[in-house]
């Protein structure tokens, strides 16, 4: 069969005998733009024919019925937010059985275009013993105007979108092509 010409990529083809696959792209944000990313995350694997629930991490209350999960973060200084932790713990006997990808956000540079950024300690400390299939860290955001925020923190940050979209969907391809 051959596809019309056009923008995107080819569909994907499920098998007929094969369920989707489905993951959990959950994620920990203080101001929303963690949230951002994983629902970026959740459309790169639709467009791979994966079935993707976007949920904060609060909100979860069972890994029952999915297939992988993909967990992300803020980063404040070097830390991951007490919600995606509180994730890791609630749902750590689950998460041993299942293939993992973690992310986090946070450098308010262009760092993380430039060089993989590891996890930091707080985040190998909270996530030992899962076998994690893998971590990317991805530039955050910081706007003049978002709420609850400090002055003193506008003060001695850099305010801007440090988030690189196309690294961000060519990391969930991987996870996509890493699932079948």
């Amino acid at each position: 069969m051959t596809l019309p010409p056009g923008p995107g990529p080819a569909p994907h083809i499920q098998p007929p005998d094969r369920a989707p696959v489905h993951v959990l792209v959950a994620y920990a944000s203080k101001h929303g733009s963690t949230g951002e990313i994983a629902a970026v995350v959740a459309a790169t694997l639709g467009e791979a024919g994966i079935r993707a629930d976007v949920v904060p991490a609060t909100d979860v209350r069972a890994l029952s019925g999915y297939d992988a999960v993909v967990l992300g973060s803020g980063l404040y200084s070097a830390t991951w937010l007490r919600d995606a932790n509180r994730f890791v713990r609630a749902h750590r006997a689950a998460l041993v059985g299942l293939p993992v990808w973690l992310f986090s956000s946070g450098p308010l540079d262009r760092s993380a275009d430039f060089d993989d950024i590891p996890m930091t300690a707080h985040v190998a400390e909270s996530i030992d013993g899962l076998a994690i299939r893998g971590h990317r860290t991805f530039g955050g955001l910081l706007r003049e105007d978002s709420p609850e925020v400090a002055a003193g923190i506008l003060a001695t940050h850099r305010t801007g979108d440090y988030r690189d979209w196309d690294a961000i969907r060519r990391w969930a391809r991987e996870i996509g092509d890493a699932l079948g």
